[in-house]
């Protein structure tokens, strides 16, 4: 039987000597003796025999060590071997290898990747901490699986990289910009009609209007109408609820509402005309639905293309998000970099809830898992007090999947550089951390917080780790572990400037700027005439 400890420090120190002689005149360092400590935190106990069972692991210590109990240190195979095994990994399937053991460069660091995605996950670290080169390793082990369906939100655009060339493992599509106004295989649009009642209501509804509950009242009813009659044209029998993703016209509605607006009626005593009972009640409404259905950043939303308005594309909508047709990648980057950020919730929160719906609708014999990897998560997943009025209800959305997602089969990877302005509800429930360097107090009180109290003397290393060093605790490895991450084979396009050596060595382009700011006005990327010559 051996006790499993990690040690977490080792200093020097000095202790006066227990020789009471006269201090002689050589040196006042005869009175002083060396004491070197090792601080280690006690793991559980591996058994060399438990019944019929060999080198079983079990959490929880059966005898502690006395002074002068021999100690040893794991080789390189021997401590690949041991981790393998507690974290019950199977060799019939491909481990989630992320790098080298950081006591050990010639080990293996494998993680469990059923209960790493099983229980939602979190990527902590401070920018320039080697976050987005763990992400792209996280991806590149799980194409080499045959049916892996991940979908990541690429909030800065910079995972491109593991889209392109002949090597490349993963879709890439866009957010639909301003300027698209077709169909294509990258481009990702979210008509408005596929919105749940409270996420339309979020984006158009001033709850602090007096006429609010008047204005919801004939929004959600005349939505639910014109659904109806979509259904009853498709020949359809199902019965539908406002919630329905059903397909109906943003003018047909708009011209409903502008009839209860003007409405009048007749007074049963006098027989005169008088307003009716909603006239005058949804002015202000309809103006700001008007204002969002113009509004060029919601073109994705509210001008989508024609085709989109069939009864049947929802399913095309689902299979460029969910399909993993072999000999084709499943993993999927979806870039955010063109949608302006007060926006950004929104649409995040509309593609997570769509997903989490699906996945509940189907019979859990048939699921297949899914996972979102949530990149910058803390600019559209804030804490409860940085939370803006249209960003509560997608906020919901992703604080329902980390809840309830692993029933359906739905999984979070929360990747953020500030934890301490990351929703806590969400943070919560995640059972896996991969924390890299941490330099921030606040961002480390963050993650004390979500961790046991034995793992605090780990979290000291935070501030003192190296780029691509990072620490993992939770249940994809059952005892808290420091990793040196290999080198992804896409890099992302994150790479920090080199700002000395660039201000040295390279002017301002100024051949690239009107292209910029046509960039800037129309709100997209568009391409550059020159480049394409």
């Amino acid at each position: 039987m051996f006790t499993i400890g990690s040690v977490t420090d080792i200093r020097r120190s000095y202790a006066q000597s227990s020789d009471d002689g006269m201090i002689d005149d050589k040196s006042i360092g005869s009175m002083l003796t060396v004491v070197n400590q090792l601080e280690s935190v006690f793991i559980g106990t591996l058994l060399t025999v438990q019944g019929t069972r060999v080198n079983r692991f079990k959490r929880g210590i059966e005898d502690f060590p006395s002074p002068g109990d021999k100690v040893y240190s794991f080789e390189s195979d021997n401590l690949t071997l041991f981790m393998n095994s507690i974290t019950e990994l199977s060799e019939a399937i491909s481990p989630l290898t992320l790098g080298k053991y950081a006591i050990d460069k010639k080990s293996v660091a494998n993680l469990n990747g059923d209960k790493f995605f099983q229980k939602h996950a979190a990527i902590l670290g401070s920018t320039g901490s080697g976050k987005s080169w763990l992400v792209s390793k996280l991806l590149e082990e799980a194409s080499n699986l045959d049916y892996s369906n991940i979908i990541v939100f690429d909030i800065h655009g910079e995972y491109h990289t593991l889209t392109t060339g002949e090597d490349g493992f993963a879709k890439y599509l866009k957010i639909a910009g301003p300027s698209d106004a077709e169909l294509r295989n990258d481009l990702l649009y979210l008509p408005f009609w596929t919105l749940n009642r409270e996420e339309l209501q979020s984006i158009v509804l001033d709850r602090n209007d007096r006429d609010a509950p008047n204005q919801a009242n004939r929004f959600n009813q005349h939505i639910l109408e014109q659904k109806q009659a979509t259904v009853a044209d498709s020949a359809d029998t199902i019965e539908i609820t406002g919630d329905s993703p059903i397909p109906f016209r943003m003018s047909t509605l708009l011209s409903a509402l502008k009839q209860d607006d003007e409405g009048s009626g007749v007074s049963s005593s006098t027989g005169k005309s008088i307003k009716g009972p909603w006239n005058g009640k949804l002015t202000r409404f309809i103006a700001r639905l008007e204002a969002k259905s113009q509004d060029r950043r919601y073109a994705f939303m509210f001008n989508p293309p024609e085709e989109t308005y069939s009864y049947g594309w929802l399913q095309n909508l689902y299979q460029m998000l969910l399909s993993t047709i072999q000999g084709e990648t499943g993993i999927k980057v979806i870039d955010f970099s063109a949608v302006p950020s007060d926006v950004l919730p929104t649409v995040t929160g509309v593609i997570g809830r769509l997903i989490f719906d699906l996945q509940s609708w189907i019979h859990a014999e048939n699921r297949t898992p899914v996972a979102l990897v949530c990149d910058e998560a803390h600019l559209y997943l804030p804490t409860r007090d940085l939370i803006t009025a249209n960003e509560s209800q997608p906020v919901r959305n992703f604080e329902r999947i980390a809840k309830e997602g692993r029933k359906y089969g739905l999984s979070l990877v929360v990747v953020s550089q500030r934890p301490a302005d990351l929703n806590r509800t969400i943070l919560s429930q995640c059972n896996n951390f991969i924390v890299l360097r941490l330099t921030n107090g606040t961002d480390q009180s963050s993650v004390r917080t979500m961790l046991p109290d034995s793992m605090s003397q780990f979290l000291n290393q935070l501030p003192v780790l190296d780029t691509g060093e990072a620490i993992a605790v939770g249940d994809a490895v059952i005892m808290p572990t420091r990793i040196v991450l290999d080198k992804p084979k896409f890099e992302p396009d994150s790479n920090t400037k080199r700002f000395w050596n660039d201000w040295n060595q390279r002017p301002f382009d100024l051949g690239i700027l009107q292209q910029a700011i046509i960039n800037m006005r129309a709100q997209t990327y568009l391409t550059n005439e020159d480049d394409e010559e």
